[in-house]
């Protein structure tokens, strides 16, 4: 058995080879808290967690640190707009986070560090780079000499030649334009902590570089992220962090966008989908099934009619299950996966391919229903929710239906079919046979529903008794 990677590092799939035998430490840039998670922050949390799920089934022992950027210019800026402490912008923004992290059903972190909480460290390691010659102290403010470090670029294939880093307003006493901000002298209003070069806020990526260094020592194994993360932030934390002393992280993972229109979802762009509006109109599992199923390089292209897919192919599952449970109790997921499965999931956590063969099983699982094979219908049972749990996504685990009876155990399945049967009532009175559109209605009456139509589509209500 050997899990293999795609290292944004080396720019090819490596096989994985643990720093210790048995363990597993990961760094995740968690969530910088000026605002609440739109669908495109939530889905690193996501893939992330499937990746932790996987190596704890391979047998490792997983140490996960997910920080959280607690102060920042956006959340200075917002506390200024709307006369708060800047504080409560960023508390009330983690909670929001770890709302969606928990709804969404991903498992809590070993340590979530928030970075204002780990400022002597960062002094640490500013006094270590200054000593070292690949920093120093200008105006109030600390910055590292990006011309000291040789490897500086490695990590986004850059040329130090082409490059221009963001300028940033206020901004003084940089030797060179592409020299990043370590510390940022005080400023008038703002939050600021003492150091031995003056009085000022930490720089982004020095929080990262020192808060991984405490949690996970000098060298770890995977430092994970969001593609947009790859320049400056974990460019600028990988050189920073070698120009301490620390061999860092020995692969770099990256997951893609989630996009509207082309575009990576962004509060800026204005097309961000907030968690908590989404949960309000989309089951949780079904929103972890839709974010958490592709492949963590590729691309989702948001859209209703995608996520709706993505409703039916769950439901497809869960009905199934839900059909072995009305005929035997339900088994306990299988001790280990189809191989098939697991072959997936070791090729750089091939998850669509590992998803391919849940449905096999399923299909697998309904032939044997159809012919009253109720030991091979619950073997596959066993299987898929074995299967379900690496990806978080088991309907009968306690996460998703708590202490329930067999009957509450899938609740939720039926407000799935009944979109179906809606859609198709919608699908028809679009082709204006309104025969069928009227009698899919009535007989959702009959089933005690109440459907009211309205410019946003159908909605159901149960008719009270």
């Amino acid at each position: 058995m050997t899990i293999r990677l795609y290292d944004t590092h080396a720019r090819q799939i490596r096989d994985f080879v643990p720093l210790t035998p048995g363990r597993v430490s990961i760094y995740l840039c968690g969530a910088t808290v000026q605002a609440a998670p739109h669908i495109g922050h939530i889905r690193s949390g996501l893939n992330f967690d499937i990746m932790r799920r996987w190596f704890s089934y391979r047998g490792y022992d997983v140490t996960f640190v997910r920080n959280v950027t607690d102060i920042d210019d956006k959340i200075i800026h917002k506390a200024a707009e709307q006369d708060l402490p800047w504080w409560s912008i960023g508390y009330e923004n983690e909670r929001a986070f770890n709302s969606g992290y928990d709804t969404l059903g991903c498992l809590p972190a070993t340590y979530e560090p928030r970075a204002t909480g780990h400022i002597p460290e960062m002094i640490e390691m500013m006094r270590g780079l200054i000593e070292r010659g690949h920093a120093y102290e200008a105006d109030g403010s600390v910055y590292f000499d990006v011309r000291s470090f040789d490897g500086y670029l490695q990590l986004s294939n850059q040329d130090l030649a082409d490059l221009r880093q963001p300028t940033e307003k206020g901004i003084t006493g940089k030797r060179d334009p592409r020299d990043f901000a370590l510390w940022k002298a005080t400023k008038p209003g703002e939050p600021d902590w003492e150091t031995p070069w003056g009085r000022g806020r930490p720089g982004w990526h020095l929080e990262c570089s020192a808060m991984a260094h405490k949690y996970l020592g000098e060298a770890f194994d995977i430092h994970g992220g969001g593609l947009d993360l790859v320049f400056p932030h974990h460019e600028n934390e990988l050189a920073q962090a070698k120009a301490f002393g620390d061999d860092f992280a020995s692969y770099w993972i990256h997951n893609a966008w989630v996009t509207m229109s082309g575009e990576k979802m962004s509060k800026s762009l204005g097309n961000s989908v907030l968690v908590s509006e989404m949960v309000k109109q989309w089951r949780p599992i079904v929103l972890r099934y839709y974010l958490s199923t592709p492949h963590h390089r590729s691309m989702i292209e948001y859209s209703e009619e995608a996520l709706r897919e993505a409703e039916s192919a769950f439901a497809r599952i869960e009905g199934f299950l839900q059909r072995v449970v009305d005929k035997a109790p339900p088994a306990e997921p299988a001790a280990e996966v189809p191989p098939a499965f697991a072959e997936a999931m070791d090729d750089d956590l091939g998850v669509p391919q590992a998803l391919a063969v849940i449905h096999t099983t399923v299909r697998q699982g309904n032939a044997a229903l159809a012919a009253d094979d109720k030991e091979g219908a619950v073997a596959r049972l066993a299987e898929v929710r074995a299967m379900l749990g690496v990806l978080g996504l088991d309907p009968l685990d306690a996460q998703w239906a708590g202490e329930s009876s067999q009957g509450e155990a899938l609740q939720g399945v039926v407000d799935t079919l009944v979109r179906l049967v809606l859609d198709q009532r919608e699908a028809a009175r679009s082709r204006k046979d309104w025969v069928t559109a009227d009698a899919i209605r009535d007989q959702l009456t009959r089933s005690g529903l109440v459907v009211e139509d309205s410019d946003g589509g159908a909605r159901w209500t149960r008719r009270p008794n």
